[in-house]
């Protein structure tokens, strides 16, 4: 079984890397890939893309559609669709809320979040035992929902019982 296991691997390692024709093809498949990968952003029509060039420091919006940027600027995309965030708890007298990110505000936002990518918030987490788990972006406004304190950056639409 191991000997045939090898012949089959060495087979494939023999098609694909026998010519230098081959070679080519995969070699530039690969390169146009990994440019893809690093230059290349989307934004749907239902989220704003906050970029930050690492080496200027500088930060603009990203509306919806395809963008091309250097390799060095990262796009971190936030949802603006209202979300329905409810403080986790047994007890039922508590409410949730309607919340939404509002994308001309984004400068406050990444002044006291900072810019990251907001889907990595929360995601390693053991809060088990309960319907909703707030992870990513939905974490972060659910935090902000319930402050003490009001930003700019989100609208709570309604409270919800």
């Amino acid at each position: 079984m191991k000997n045939r296991i090898r012949d089959i691997c060495s087979k494939i390692y023999l098609w694909l890397f026998k010519t230098t024709f081959r070679r080519f093809i995969i070699g530039f498949i690969l390169i146009a890939w990994l440019a893809w990968l690093s230059i290349f952003n989307y934004t749907s029509y239902n989220e704003i893309g906050i970029a930050w060039n690492r080496f200027t420091g500088t930060l603009w919006c990203q509306n919806q559609g395809f963008h091309i940027t250097w390799p060095w600027v990262s796009v971190a995309r936030i949802d603006t669709r209202p979300i329905r965030v409810c403080v986790t708890s047994s007890g039922k007298g508590f409410s949730c809320k309607l919340v939404r990110f509002v994308p001309s505000a984004y400068r406050e936002f990444v002044s006291i979040e900072g810019h990251y990518y907001y889907w990595w918030a929360n995601r390693i987490s053991f809060n088990f035992g309960y319907r909703e788990e707030y992870r990513g972006m939905k974490d972060i406004l659910r935090g902000y929902a319930y402050g003490s304190k009001m930003y700019g950056f989100i609208i709570i639409d309604a409270e919800i019982m």
